[in-house]
């Protein structure tokens, strides 16, 4: 489970005390808890984003356009703390709790693995992932494109899927605010003391991610912007992008008329579905399964990838950035992907984008193994018409709950999209 932008709405008297459940393959997106436990007869209600107050419009603002939502999730403690605070925490939870180590070998190619991306979708192969990079050597105006990362320049940040600005950095990061393409107008967006996250081509993703993270359990990654320098925060990982696990082999095929656009969480960073990932008609594309023993942790717990399924002919330019209700796009999305390897095998799952949206995919996503079979899958799991089934001939089916996965043993499983 993750949480982006979680909002805690609270009166005076009362603090939301960070703790989350952790549920496999569950999300909430900008999520505001409201707690009226106020003492006295007249209990004042402060809203307050990354440390800075805001007003009663924006939060309604925040709300009609999905950047925030009601959760029912954490727990609220008494305290003597006069105001109320709004928490940005995350997390991803695995479904098995061992863990297993892997090596790491970087793929040799990084897109698609059959047909071509078209001429305006050529940045998304990327160039020089292999390539180490230069701390502190490139000016913090200088987008590091021939370094593996992805240039996003629809974002309007300079290329950046996503900037973070904290405040404080005693016992964790606090104040942390999320830098917003208006505030920057796509130059100068990566400033001092940010953190600037990136996207990675197919089949990798971003390495770089601070020791220090969230004093409230937020998530904090990319690369910072020191005395005007970019630095690496994860020095132990020299290039900005690393593979998921080398065990096992995941892709998607599509074998519709129609790409399809599928939008990773920048996650560790400000987890919006920003990292793009188009797969043409026709073709397949690696899907990058982190190996959560050697991948970011969320307060000593592994985490895994969280993918949003657009509907069929959605650019990525619309799909992988925040959206309007009602859009079916971006963060109301139909449907999520989950995808991790942990304790030996990986983990694939198809779920609903819930409780965002209740809108259905307009086409079917199934997972198979080595040459289109089930031989090294425990357990089925297909998307079609709004319902999630599972069982050896798909004979339990759900349109709602928490969707359905499979364990991937050996070899290779492919998301299949078909109309």
């Amino acid at each position: 489970m993750h949480f982006i932008a979680l909002a805690t709405v609270l009166t005076a008297g009362a603090e939301f005390a960070a703790a989350q459940r952790h549920v496999g393959h569950q999300q909430f997106h900008a999520a505001a808890h409201a707690k009226r436990e106020g003492t006295g007869s007249n209990p004042i209600t402060v809203y307050v984003l990354n440390g800075h107050e805001i007003s009663e419009v924006d939060v309604k603002a925040g709300l009609a356009n999905g950047s925030l939502v009601y959760a029912w999730d954490g727990t609220v403690a008494q305290t003597d703390v006069g105001a109320a605070k709004i928490v940005a925490a995350a997390s991803v939870a695995f479904a098995p709790t061992s863990s297993a180590q892997s090596s790491i070998d970087t793929p040799k190619n990084f897109a698609s693995t059959s047909g071509a991306l078209s001429s305006a979708l050529a940045f998304l192969e990327g160039k020089g992932a292999d390539i180490t990079f230069p701390d502190g050597k490139l000016s913090c105006s200088d987008f590091p494109s021939d370094f593996g990362a992805l240039s996003l320049d629809y974002l309007g940040l300079g290329g950046w899927s996503g900037i973070q600005l904290p405040g404080s950095n005693v016992g964790g990061y606090s104040d942390i605010m999320t830098i917003i393409a208006s505030s920057c107008d796509g130059s100068n967006c990566c400033k001092e003391n940010a953190f600037c996250s990136y996207a990675c081509p197919a089949g990798l993703q971003k390495s770089q991610w601070p020791t220090l993270q969230g004093s409230t359990g937020q998530s904090v990654g990319g690369i910072q912007c020191r005395s005007g320098k970019l630095w690496l925060t994860n020095p132990a990982q020299p290039k900005l992008c690393m593979p998921g696990s080398s065990v096992i082999s995941i892709h998607v095929k599509n074998t519709m008329s129609q790409q399809s656009s599928i939008c990773r969480t920048d996650y560790p960073g400000t987890e919006s579905e920003t990292i793009p990932l188009s797969i043409q008609p026709g073709t397949t594309s690696n899907l990058t399964c982190p190996d959560g023993a050697n991948y970011y942790q969320w307060e000593g717990k592994m985490t895994s990838a969280q993918y949003y399924v657009n509907n069929k002919g959605v650019s990525i330019q619309d799909a992988c950035q925040w959206a309007e209700p009602d859009s079916n796009m971006g963060n109301f999305a139909p449907l999520n992907l989950g995808v991790g390897y942990s304790a030996g095998s990986a983990w694939l799952s198809i779920f609903q984008n819930a409780p965002t949206t209740d809108a259905k995919l307009d086409y079917k996503v199934e997972i198979v193994g080595n040459n289109g079979g089930y031989d090294n899958l425990a357990g089925r799991c297909k998307y079609s018409n709004g319902k999630y089934c599972s069982g050896d001939a798909y004979e339990t089916c759900s349109s709602t709950g928490a969707g359905c996965t499979v364990a991937v043993r050996s070899g290779s499983a492919t998301f299949v999209l078909s109309k």
